[in-house]
């Protein structure tokens, strides 16, 4: 038996104002999507934005539903919008914030699973990395330099 290390690097921001500026406003545009969660159910509100090539910012949040798997979430509503208005622009960055109603949420909060293979699936197609950063209500701001960081063994159509 042979043992596989797989290690990621990330970078820790002390705070929102300690990022740079464009990636300071790509949050505040996820913040105010943030807001426009319809989240009644998890009571966990996301807010997401992200940067496309051309300049054009795309937000979304997460949208439930009482039938619970035909919800969607941040990342998703907005990385398939940008896929559907712009489907050979490439994507640059994306910036994540979650808040939770029921508590505070200081820690930074990464995508979910699905999102993230949702992610992968549009980081492998345009063949460049994605920066991802991510954060909750405040506090902390986590960058990833691409989605490979915190997905790895990535599932994507060369494995099928």
């Amino acid at each position: 038996m042979k043992e596989i290390k797989i290690e990621s690097t990330l970078y820790a921001f002390e705070s929102l104002s300690k990022v740079p500026k464009e990636i300071q406003n790509l949050m505040e545009i996820a913040v105010e999507a943030r807001k426009k969660a319809y989240a009644p159910y998890s009571k966990f509100n996301v807010g997401a934005a992200i940067l496309l090539e051309n300049g054009e910012i795309i937000s979304g949040s997460n949208q439930e539903n009482a039938s619970y798997p035909s919800g969607l979430c941040a990342e998703r509503t907005a990385i398939y919008y940008a896929g559907a208005q712009f489907p050979n622009v490439k994507i640059v960055n994306m910036a994540i914030t979650a808040a939770s109603q029921n508590q505070e949420t200081l820690e930074p909060i990464p995508p979910c699973g699905a999102c993230r293979q949702a992610i992968a699936e549009y980081e492998n197609n345009q063949e460049e990395s994605i920066e991802i950063y991510f954060m909750g209500v405040s506090g902390k701001v986590v960058k990833s330099n691409s989605l490979a960081n915190l997905l790895p063994f990535g599932f994507n159509k060369s494995n099928l």
